[in-house]
């Protein structure tokens, strides 16, 4: 909301100033003084005289008016109309959809400028046909804008919840769907007045706008240029005017898109018009940075017989608010990798290489002291077993309202009422009486729902589940599943999702590192990762998938153990498109675009 604040008190004040201009003592805007015409500086008027000698402050203010009610007049026609037709067109489909796409298309293949000499030539040039030929303008805009949220919206389930509830269309339509499309809206709109200032002047400059002596930037920009070498300064203020207020209010646009516009993500914070008009006088916006980035990532224990690799160059990155998937087969370094992250080594263990960044800031190099405030708050991790990771000596509730109190100065009461509400927020019933349980009067499912109130308890930004739902049945597996993506939408968090099970990465994640042999075999999204597998083990592992009445086919032998890596290739052993090269050398992981793949046959081996 700071960003909206400067903007929008630089245009508030424009807009105040333009409406108060009757109030304000100041000359008539169109009362001609001619003995004192092309005169810079007279008392009373600090900027001078025009060419007809009206005054020039004066005719700036009452011309800010002037273009700002053509502004905000026309885009308010062009966003409430377009806005139902894009309603409409969105929910009915058919004739609805036809009417105001098509009806879109057409507009929007006039030239501005073509279609302005078109309707002033039928009704004439002014103020109102101004307004009508920028309602014009603007409507595709609106149409398209809202018919594309709607589309987005009525499949949600929301909007079949309040169907089911039989609710008329009217109502389902202005009481759940147009809330839900505002954010787009508005901002088109911020858009559509910004850039109905710039045309208007345009228009006026031309002679098909504001009709004479009506104020208006663009006719004095039109009267100021026959005296430029007289009085010069006559063209640099309307111009300067235009150029403030147009910049005011495309900063104010931006603002507003990432604040009211939450599916945009935030991601595009340049200056648009400032980018255009004075390219690079403020430099590019740095990229996002990633929530969690992981980049070459080694570890090493120290054995009898010298020293052993779990996890060797291991990189991948997690944006806020998405699942990555690291899967892959018992041994191939998983859960090593995120205690590594997570900073929970065992004693023999330690990070070699690599760094792991979260939100910009390296995990391995920080003092213990302020990782430690980290874990549990802003990163929480999910362990495998339940059982094991709750201490069996305290009641669940005591120990969620620990985790809370560990981070946040609150007292044993209000920690132990927070602590009965995440219960209940994770799907326990009877969540009092079972913050009163002990771990083991829980079943699995209970305990793995403790775990992960335990785990969003601080609300953290990064939550690590280390295969949350091993050993649970298929009814729970899937409630704890869409618990996580609840959790996630709801609070934004990003996931890194541990896990065997392809069926469940297929579900809740975007992304999917597969790991075999304590390297990174394959990394990309998970639709394209599974509908075109690059790297021969990912293939091996879709078809160990039981899928319908087809056999699932098995991977022949076992993991290596990490003191008997082989030469080349660590799937040579046990892949069927091994050659006599695969032995010789380790392959490298070869990024293309949003897909990487260790294997130096992948191109003639894909699909």
């Amino acid at each position: 909301m700071k960003r909206l604040l400067l903007p929008g008190l630089a245009v508030l004040f424009i807009c105040l100033v333009a409406a108060a201009a009757p109030l304000l003592p100041m000359p008539d805007p169109v009362r001609q003084d001619v003995a004192n015409r092309l005169v810079m500086w007279l008392p009373g008027s600090p900027l001078g005289r025009d060419e007809f000698g009206r005054d020039v402050l004066s005719r700036l203010i009452w011309g800010a008016q002037s273009s700002l009610m053509v502004a905000f007049i026309s885009s308010a026609i062009a966003a409430i109309i377009g806005t139902m037709l894009g309603l409409l067109g969105g929910w009915f489909r058919g004739v609805a959809e036809f009417l105001a796409i098509r009806g879109a298309d057409v507009v929007l293949c006039f030239p501005p400028v073509l279609l302005a000499l078109l309707v002033v030539t039928l009704l004439g040039p002014g103020t109102a046909t101004l307004i009508l030929v920028l309602s014009v303008l603007y409507l595709p805009g609106f149409i398209r804008v809202s018919f594309a949220e709607v589309l987005s919206a009525r499949s949600q389930d929301y909007v079949e919840a309040v169907r089911a509830l039989g609710a008329p269309t009217t109502r389902i339509l202005l009481r759940t769907v147009l809330p839900n499309i505002a954010g787009p809206v508005l901002v088109q709109f911020s858009l559509a007045v910004a850039a109905a200032v710039v045309l208007e002047s345009g228009l006026s400059f031309l002679g098909l706008g504001v009709v004479p002596p009506t104020p208006s930037w663009g006719l004095m920009i039109r009267g100021a240029r026959s005296t430029m070498e007289q009085a010069p300064m006559l063209l640099v203020w309307p111009c300067v005017a235009l150029t403030f207020t147009i910049l005011a209010m495309n900063i104010l646009c931006d603002a507003v898109r990432d604040v009211a516009d939450k599916r945009g993500g935030g991601g595009a914070k340049r200056l648009r018009l400032v980018d255009r008009l004075l390219p690079g006088l403020f430099p590019p916006p740095a990229a996002p940075v990633p929530l969690l980035d992981v980049q070459g990532l080694t570890v090493e224990i120290a054995v009898p017989g010298g020293i052993i690799k779990p996890v060797q160059d291991m990189s991948f990155s997690l944006m806020a608010g998405r699942t990555l998937a690291i899967v892959g087969e018992s041994g191939s370094g998983k859960s090593m990798a995120a205690t590594s992250i997570m900073g929970l080594l065992p004693p023999a263990a330690r990070v070699a290489d690599g760094v792991a960044r979260f939100e910009g800031e390296d995990l391995l190099r920080m003092p213990e002291a302020q990782r430690r405030k980290l874990r549990g708050g802003a990163m929480a991790m999910v362990f495998q077993d339940p059982m094991s990771s709750l201490n069996p000596v305290h009641r669940v509730g005591d120990q969620v309202a620990e985790a809370i109190r560990a981070h946040r100065d609150v007292p044993a009461d209000a920690a132990r009422r927070e602590a009965v509400d995440l219960l209940k927020r994770v799907g326990i019933a009877d969540p009092e009486r079972r913050a009163c349980a002990y771990p083991h009067e829980l079943s699995g499912g209970m305990r793995q729902r403790v775990m992960i109130a335990m785990a969003i308890a601080n609300k953290p930004r990064l939550l690590i589940a280390d295969e949350p739902t091993t050993a649970l049945d298929v009814t729970v597996q899937a409630a704890i599943l869409e618990l996580l993506a609840d959790l996630r939408r709801e609070e934004g968090m990003g996931v890194v999702l541990i896990t065997h099970s392809l069926g469940v990465v297929a579900e809740v994640a975007e992304d999917v590192v597969v790991m075999y042999a304590a390297q990174v075999v394959e990394r990309g999204p998970v639709a394209e990762v599974f509908a075109r597998p690059l790297h021969p083990y990912t293939r091996a592992l879709l078809a160990a998938v039981p899928d319908g009445d087809a056999e699932p086919e098995g991977i022949p032998g076992v993991v290596p153990r990490p003191d008997q890596w082989p030469p080349g290739c660590r799937f040579a052993p046990r892949c069927a498109h091994a050659t006599e090269a695969c032995n010789q050398a380790p392959p490298v992981l070869e990024a293309e675009g949003d897909r990487a793949v260790r294997c130096i046959r992948w191109r003639e081996l894909a699909p």
